[in-house]
C-alpha cells in the first residue's frame, strides 16, 4: 500500500496494515483471494459485511452505497477490447481500498505517480478523483476509437455498398449499449458526489468531480450519437444496395427492351414459308441487318430523350 503522512509529507510504500492518523493510504488489491479481503476490509478497517460480500464477488452494477464510517463505491474502467473492467472501491476517513481481478494500466500509472509527485493523495477523495479521472480519460479514448470506426465503415459503405460490415455493426451496437448502461449509472454516482456532500473530501474540491461530471456526461452523449450513426450506416447500406440493384434492374431492362424487336425481325424472317419476298433478294440479309441497326439506333435515341440512360 501507499502511505502519505502529513506530519512527515512523505510518501513510502508499505505492507497491508490499519493506517494511523495521520497517514492517508491507499491499498490495492488485486484478484485477491477471500480470506485477504476479510482481512482487509473486515479485521484492519473494519468495514460492513455487505461491503465485504460486494468487494468479494465483484459483480455489481455502478453504484455508491453509504455506510456510518466508509462508503463503497463501484466503478469501472475499459480495456482495449472495450470490455468493462469492475473496481469496488472502499473509501474512509484516512484510507481507500481499490480491488479488482485483472490488471488495470490507469491504476499502475497513477501508483507511480502518487510515488514521485507529492500532493496527490492528501485525502481519500482525491484518491478517488483522480481514480476516476483517469478511467474516464480511458472512455474519452474509446469514444474517439468508435468516431473513427464508424467514420471508416462510412467511407466503406459509399465505395462499395455491398462491404460485408453489418455483423461489425450489430456487434458494436451491442458493445455501446452495455457501456452506455455502465456510464450512466456512473454518472449517477459522480453526480451524487459532486452534488452531495461527500464526507471525506474538502469542499473547494468538489469542483474536480464536477469536471469528471461534465466529462462522462459529453462521453454518454456521445455514445448516443454513435448509436443512432450506426442505425443510419445500416439504413445507408440498405438504401445503396437498394439503388444499386434499381440501376442493374434498369440497365437489364433497357438491353432486354432493345433485343425484343430484333428477336421480332429475327424470327419472323426465320419462318420457313413460301411467298416471303425478301428471301428472294440478292440483299435480303444485308436489308435485314438494316432493319435491326435501324431499331437499335431508334430505341437508344427515344430512350435518351426519356433520360432512360
Amino acid at each position: 500500500m501507499l502511505v502519505f503522512d502529513h506530519t512527515t509529507k512523505q510518501i513510502t510504500t508499505e505492507k497491508v496494515r490499519k493506517p494511523t492518523d495521520p497517514e492517508v493510504v491507499w491499498i490495492r488489491l488485486r484478484d485477491p483471494d477471500a480470506s485477504e479481503v476479510k482481512h482487509v476490509l473486515s479485521d484492519l478497517l473494519k468495514c460492513h459485511p455487505l461491503v465485504v460480500e460486494d468487494c468479494i464477488k465483484l459483480n455489481q452494477r455502478p453504484k455508491m452505497d453509504r455506510y456510518q464510517d466508509h462508503i463503497f463505491i463501484s466503478f469501472f474502467a475499459i480495456d482495449q477490447q472495450h470490455e468493462p473492467i469492475e473496481i469496488a472501491l472502499v473509501v474512509g476517513a484516512n484510507y481507500l481500498v481499490s480491488i479488482y481481478k485483472h490488471d488495470i494500466p490507469v491504476l499502475d500509472e497513477l501508483y507511480e505517480q502518487f510515488k514521485n509527485i507529492e500532493g496527490k493523495m492528501e485525502f481519500p477523495a482525491q484518491i478517488l478523483y483522480h481514480i476516476m479521472d483517469q478511467c474516464v480519460d480511458e472512455y474519452v479514448m474509446v469514444v474517439d476509437h468508435l468516431e473513427d470506426k464508424i467514420e471508416e465503415w462510412e467511407e466503406a459503405i459509399h465505395k462499395n455498398p455491398y462491404s460485408s460490415i453489418a455483423q461489425e455493426v450489430f456487434r458494436l451496437k451491442r458493445t455501446t449499449h452495455a457501456l452506455r448502461k455502465i456510464f450512466m449509472e456512473e454518472r449517477t454516482v459522480l453526480s451524487n458526489i459532486s452534488h452531495q456532500r461527500f464526507p471525506y473530501t474538502l469542499p473547494e474540491a468538489d469542483v474536480y468531480f464536477i469536471d469528471v461530471f461534465d466529462h462522462i456526461s459529453r462521453v454518454v452523449d456521445s455514445i448516443d450519437m454513435f448509436r443512432d450513426s450506426l442505425t443510419s450506416l445500416l439504413d445507408m447500406q440498405i438504401s445503396m444496395k437498394g439503388d444499386r440493384m434499381n440501376e442493374i434492374m434498369k440497365t437489364l431492362t433497357i438491353w432486354s427492351t432493345i433485343f425484343l424487336p430484333l428477336s421480332f425481325v429475327v424470327g419472323l424472317y426465320g419462318m420457313n414459308l413460301k411467298g416471303i419476298p425478301e428471301y428472294s433478294w440478292n440483299f435480303g440479309y444485308v436489308y435485314v441487318w438494316g432493319i435491326m441497326i435501324f431499331l437499335i439506333l431508334i430505341m437508344v435515341v427515344y430512350f435518351k430523350k426519356k433520360k432512360w440512360i
